[in-house]
């Protein structure tokens, strides 16, 4: 049966097809009208290797002949690195997967708690880079996710870069998924069996830029990207050539990179059933329009379950959180920073640190507005910032669990950076190229177990005191002199929760606390010691550089 190969070239001249089922010889392509140039092979079943020839429209290559695998490849070969092609009963397949759990319960966007990984690293130190294994040996460890209590899996990018190990960042195949991770179907595997255990799972999506080596870029360059730097006196914040956004196409009435960002979001979603999608680098993208038209072209693909449209935008804004933007939620930056400072004995201002904690005085109107976090793979372990300054050991899990706390307790969407809740205390990698992996063998150290027994608790917490996942926050204390905090957390069911916050290097025995929210009976949390409120004020005994959590019985 007759097998179609498309390559989308509208200013380009000639495009061959070459492939293992042509013995590399070139088969001509014809071009249409509506930009594509096509052919049609006959395939019996089987797994085939593929490329294009292209005579480019690109600048610096104009008229060439340049060899390049199909930017919508959806798999790579790991040895020779050509396109795969998969034939069954005459039809174009990524695999055979048959999905084993579409119908597990998963948690709403309120519920989530998040946990995010690099999936090499996730799998521990002594990785083979080249072995395509990566999601196997991560399915072992789901259990483990499952018992920490968290919900919800943000993968680091999953597309094909150069090599065998990075970051992600640098995208060169948007279709095809990292060959050095497994098979498509290992992806889907781990996904099901992430469902199966309740987790959904979200995947950061790349589409401000590429790599060097795109074959967009050597097809026709300017087609695609901006001829220049988006930002030329920037040069932080650029890293490989950018797609325009801006560029219209007047004889096919499209915009060429809309509509490919468009069909890379959506095969992700279908194909491999996620659950949300993080958007990197929203500030730097700079066109709303297009994410509107986005998440309008793909809500049929998402409206059957719990989705989340998360933008990664530095500094945090909430302009485009709904209900004044686009997206579901951001990430928190301003969160960590003001709580970074406070736990080092920084000088914050605390006006701004509280609007960072209450996020809605920041203009953020949902609890799904905001992902807190203390690390992500852009920021340090908090354990390795206090390790910076001096402090170790016990002084410095005591400031980690007073960052969890409030990381918890506040109105957002918790998230761990893998190894946070162990802490793993190793710096960020030099390079992006550099593995880093987590040190599973922490875990046999009191130390670290302790923490991930706190992290527990902590998680369990939120699950059974829903207050916490609601908007609803007031501080009702701050000490004059020293960095301490109080304040509350209800829903509408009468349940309220209070936090009390030291920053400070000071301890006190008899702390009193006026203005406190009810009278009655009070629980220490991980605790039987009882409190009475009384006229409104408790007197309570607090550690320093510690949070107690107070819970109304």
């Amino acid at each position: 049966m007759a097998v179609e190969f498309k390559l989308f070239a509208p200013r380009n001249q000639k495009v061959a097809l070459v492939g293992s089922f042509s013995d590399w010889q070139e088969i001509a392509m014809q071009k249409g009208e509506d930009g594509y140039f096509r052919t049609n092979i006959d395939l019996e079943d089987n797994e085939y290797q593929y490329k294009f020839r292209v005579q480019s429209n690109s600048p610096n290559l104009k008229d060439q002949w340049v060899e390049l695998n199909d930017p919508y490849m959806t798999e790579m070969d790991l040895q020779t690195e050509t396109g795969v092609v998969r034939i069954k009963e005459g039809n174009r397949i990524s695999d055979t997967y048959v999905w084993q759990h579409d119908n597990a319960s998963l948690p709403s966007n309120e519920e989530l708690i998040i946990y995010e990984m690099h999936i090499t690293d996730f799998c521990g130190e002594g990785v083979d880079l080249e072995t395509p294994n990566k999601f196997k040996q991560a399915v072992k460890k789901l259990d483990y996710l499952s018992d920490l209590g968290t919900n919800a899996i943000a993968l680091m990018p999953l597309t094909e870069y150069a090599g065998n190990y990075r970051w992600g960042y640098s995208v060169r195949y948007f279709f095809a998924l990292e060959s050095s991770y497994g098979k498509p179907e290992d992806l889907k595997h781990f996904v099901d069996e992430c469902h199966v255990r309740n987790i959904r799972v979200f995947l950061d999506g790349i589409y401000n830029h590429t790599d060097d080596h795109s074959p967009l870029l050597k097809i026709d360059r300017d087609y695609w990207y901006y001829h220049d730097r988006h930002y030329p006196d920037d040069d932080a914040n650029y890293w490989g050539p950018e797609f325009n956004y801006d560029n219209y196409d007047e004889t096919r009435n499209i915009r060429p990179t809309w509509e490919f960002v468009r069909d890379v979001v959506q095969f992700w979603i279908h194909e491999y059933h996620l659950d949300g999608i993080r958007y990197d680098a929203v500030r730097q993208l700079n066109n709303y329009d297009f994410f509107q038209w986005l998440f309008h072209q793909i809500e049929s693909t998402v409206s059957h379950k719990p989705f989340y449209q998360i933008a990664e935008h530095i500094p945090d804004t909430a302009d485009i959180c709904k209900p004044n933007g686009m997206f579901d939620g951001c990430w928190h930056e301003s969160f960590r920073y003001f709580l970074k400072d406070a736990l080092l004995g920084e000088s914050v201002d605390r006006d701004e640190f509280k609007n960072a904690i209450a996020a809605q005085p920041q203009g953020y109107a949902h609890t799904t507005s905001v992902i807190n976090y203390l690390a992500s793979h852009d920021r340090e372990h908090m354990i390795v910032e206090l390790g910076d300054q001096g402090i170790f050991d016990q002084a410095a899990s005591d400031r980690v669990k007073l960052g969890a706390i409030l990381q918890f307790t506040s109105p957002g969407i918790p998230m761990l950076w893998m190894g946070d809740e162990f802490a793993q205390p190793t710096h960020k990698a030099e390079q992006t190229t550099e593995p880093n992996p987590l040190d599973w063998s922490l875990l046999d150290h009191e130390f670290n177990q302790d923490l991930l027994t706190f992290y527990k608790h902590l998680i369990a917490l939120r699950k059974q005191q829903s207050s916490l996942r609601t908007e609803n926050i007031e501080f009702f204390h701050e000490h004059p002199d020293h960095p301490i905090l109080a304040y509350v957390r209800w829903n509408d069911s009468g349940e309220r929760v209070v936090v009390v916050a030291n920053f400070s290097d000071q301890s006190f025995d008899h702390y009193e606390l006026p203005h406190f929210p009810a009278d009655g009976t009070w629980r220490k949390w991980l605790s039987d010691e009882q409190i009475t409120a009384k006229d409104k004020k408790v007197v309570i005994t607090l550690p320093n550089h510690t949070a107690l959590i107070l819970l109304q019985t």
